[in-house]
């Protein structure tokens, strides 16, 4: 009997984490269309024109940092298979302060929507907007405690120029929340 051998450098190896993050953000585009849908269902019912009703040069503002946190995590990221510690955690720290500066306008933006009678339940628009930014609300969340889990475990030098893949599956996370906003503030603010 013959076997068959295939010569080691044409077997492709899988990496497992990065394609399990792949398949996450894949199933997350799912949902997203889904209450993209919704919004866009419920915002051309409820009649209300997003220009009249929502901050547009906050957001952005808030827009523009969100999108410059992602160019951090990609300085960062470099810095790191470079094995230079120093700008890796400066850059993700930076990312951090990016981050939590989005959540911070996105917080006060409420404030202001719900004091001038805009909230949940007052309308379908309301409704439609509260749960598609806050859904997107909770995944920058869920990024500003993994980014600070990342960081205190550079601190802790458990990265360097060959061990970096959960600083780049956390940038796959942190691009696609990016990329989504994008959408959002287009389908929400501008449409």
């Amino acid at each position: 009997m013959v076997e068959a051998t295939v010569p080691a450098h044409s077997q492709e190896s899988v990496n497992t984490p990065k394609l399990g993050m792949w398949m996450f953000l894949a199933s997350e585009v799912m949902v997203f269309s889904v209450l993209i849908a919704m919004f866009l269902l419920f915002r051309f019912r409820s009649g209300v024109v997003p220009s009249e009703v929502l901050n547009i040069p906050l957001t952005a503002i808030n827009t523009f940092i969100l999108l410059t946190s992602s160019m951090t995590v990609v300085q960062g990221l470099s810095a790191i298979q470079r094995g230079d510690q120093r700008k890796f955690r400066l850059w993700m720290i930076l990312s951090l302060l990016l981050g939590t500066f989005f959540i911070s306008a996105q917080i006060m933006e409420y404030r202001e929507l719900i004091h001038g009678g805009l909230t949940i339940s007052s309308s379908l628009f309301g409704t439609a907007f509260f749960t598609l930014t806050g859904f997107h609300g909770a995944h920058v969340i869920i990024g500003l405690c993994w980014l600070l889990a990342i960081i205190i475990q550079g601190l802790r030098g458990r990265f360097d120029a060959r061990r970096n893949m959960p600083v780049e599956i956390f940038g796959l996370y942190w691009h696609f929340v990016d990329i989504v906003w994008i959408l959002l503030f287009v389908i929400v603010y501008l449409i």
